[in-house]
């Protein structure tokens, strides 16, 4: 663990030389981890942006986590809003539209680096991500994985180690959260549009 601990450490230290960084969360138990260690390293969020992307049909279970991050950590979490009023996502097959990747383009307006929750063991997509990437959509942009190279076990061990705060639905068979209508309990990420060939929702999509 210790070696994972100072590559964590080391990749958040390289993130906070930026002027412009943006974490992007969503509240899952990588969001855990990392706030706690940017918080260590920052010492306060004056120069990190925390963002998140919400799309009208979060889980009750993350609002409520929400609202315990931002106690926990003492962080205020911006909102980009991705909910379509007029035609309210549903089901799998009407989720993660352009207007969850355009409030993206809008989170990381202006950043020079975000960091992200992704670790290799997700996904077969995220099996090639490294700690330290350069943003192949935004030139001149850096992308932190800090988690990289973390597996499950490793996640967990650090969250009861230091008693993070975490959201409830991993408790009950979810290893991947996103919205309501389109997330079901399953491993890895195989809740996430399950039924369906989705596999990504366009964010860290190259």
């Amino acid at each position: 663990m210790r070696g994972l601990s100072d590559q964590l450490t080391e990749t958040l230290e390289a993130a906070s030389q930026h002027e412009k960084l943006v974490f992007l969360c969503s509240f899952q138990k990588e969001e855990s981890v990392i706030l706690d260690e940017l918080l260590r390293i920052a010492g306060g969020w004056d120069r990190i942006r925390v963002v998140t992307i919400d799309t009208g049909v979060l889980f009750p279970e993350t609002l409520a986590t929400w609202k315990r991050f931002e106690d926990h950590y003492g962080v205020r979490v911006e909102v980009e809003d991705a909910a379509n009023a007029a035609d309210p996502w549903t089901g799998p097959e009407h989720c993660c539209t352009p207007l969850k990747v355009a409030a993206l383009e809008r989170s990381l307006a202006g950043t020079d680096a975000w960091v992200t929750g992704v670790r290799r063991e997700q996904a077969e997509t995220r099996a090639g991500a490294e700690l330290i990437e350069d943003d192949a959509k935004r030139p001149g942009v850096k992308k932190y994985n800090p988690l990289a190279f973390w597996t499950e076990k490793d996640v967990w061990a650090r969250i009861f180690d230091r008693g993070l705060p975490y959201h409830p639905l991993h408790d009950q068979g979810y290893a991947s959260i996103g919205c309501a209508p389109c997330t079901q309990p399953g491993d890895g990420r195989a809740g996430r549009w399950a039924g369906t060939d989705k596999t990504e929702c366009g964010i860290h999509v190259v």
